[in-house]
């Protein structure tokens, strides 16, 4: 039941959230081809956080090349795992395609999600999988740039959910933001969207 009802909740805040985020479909002419949507105000900017091998990083170091960012945690039963392997999945489109794309998770559950957590989690996931943990200021700092929601469950026998917002997000390092990705996108669809980006930047 627990488990349901968190399912629910998330569904529930990302389609409220993706309501109040979308203005429209007129982004840069750039990228207008790409479908891009824009948003209410800036989306994204930096972040230190701590990677897979324990050392402080700034969003500079870890936005190399066009990047797809997902906030989650390791302990999320449901949505977590069935989203991260969706985006790893595209990825791994887009390299069959010969287009290198980064993909990133960043942990809103940093008491849990330690250094060595989140490294085994996203090494599981893509081998190119890069995770991020870091302090409660350093992850709250990040989610607050990318606008992304969570609050903790209280717990039960020590167990806790976490609700939070499921949307995936593709940045590069000159220009910034690019989009926003829904949960409901299959692989193809995210590779062929992301594509169209990577082509024009």
């Amino acid at each position: 039941m627990l488990r349901t009802v968190a399912i629910a909740a998330g569904v529930a805040i990302t389609l409220g959230l993706g309501a109040a985020f979308v203005l429209g479909n007129d982004g840069d002419e750039q990228f207008a081809a790409c479908g891009a949507g824009a948003v209410a105000g800036d989306l994204g900017g930096p972040f230190t956080l701590v990677n897979e091998d324990g050392e402080t990083v700034t969003s500079e170091q870890v936005i190399t090349e066009a990047t797809l960012i997902y906030f989650g945690y390791t302990y999320c039963p449901d949505v977590c795992p069935l989203d991260v392997d969706r985006n790893a999945r595209a990825i791994e489109i887009l390299e069959e395609r010969g287009t290198s794309v980064t993909p990133v998770f960043i942990t809103i559950d940093p008491a849990r999600d330690t250094v060595e957590v989140v490294r085994d989690y996203a090494d599981a996931m893509h081998p190119r999988m890069i995770g991020l943990t870091g302090s409660a200021e350093q992850v709250a700092e990040a989610s607050k740039a990318y606008r992304t929601y969570y609050k903790a469950h209280p717990p039960v026998d020590g167990e806790y959910l976490v609700d939070h917002s499921t949307f995936s997000y593709l940045v590069a390092p000159e220009q910034g933001f690019l989009e926003f990705f829904r949960r409901e996108l299959t692989p193809e669809q995210m590779a062929d969207q992301i594509g169209c980006f990577v082509d024009r930047i």
